[in-house]
């Protein structure tokens, strides 16, 4: 069998493909030393049912992860159609990012209220990959507000789903 050199992928033509999969748009933070750590995020995925894990991917630029990682619990919240102008106020820089923003705290879990679902977490393995780190979470707890719809991420820009 001959082996051969994969081309190689351009970053700008990966993002741009992957752009055309729609993914949702979540929250994860935790409070660490009184003070509010996190950022939005579109790589959740679900790993496992049983047992019961997610991921996320951190990109190595960010500031966020180093001190996010220190938490022994996070909160992700799914982003619903209400939380559409919160979105925008948490994609500011990391120390101004939830200045205004109201969060619901629990054990150092982190929750964005009215939030179309949330999760609790805990880490369990970080693997470094490319220039991300993959996080699998262990889920502790989560709940869904079915009465919600979501945002999502597509061609680079949020949208909502057509009724």
């Amino acid at each position: 069998m001959t082996q051969t050199t994969a081309p190689s992928v351009a970053p700008a033509a990966m993002r741009h493909t992957l752009a055309g999969f729609a993914t949702g748009l979540s929250v994860v933070a935790a409070e660490i030393d009184g003070r509010l750590v996190g950022m939005p995020v579109n790589s959740l995925a679900s790993v496992s049912l049983d047992p019961p894990l997610v991921s996320l991917a951190f990109a190595d630029t960010s500031t966020t992860w180093p001190i996010l990682r220190s938490a022994p619990h996070w909160g992700i919240s799914v982003l619903g159609e209400a939380q559409a102008q919160m979105l925008q106020d948490l994609r500011r820089p990391a120390a101004e990012r939830f200045g205004g923003i109201e969060m619901n705290i629990d054990d150092g879990a982190a929750y964005v209220p009215g939030a179309l679902a949330t999760i609790t977490v805990t880490p369990h393995t970080a693997v470094e990959a490319g220039d991300h780190t993959l996080v699998l979470l262990d889920v502790q707890d989560l709940h869904r507000d079915e009465t919600q719809r979501p945002l999502v991420f597509f061609d680079s820009t949020t949208h909502t789903l057509s009724r």
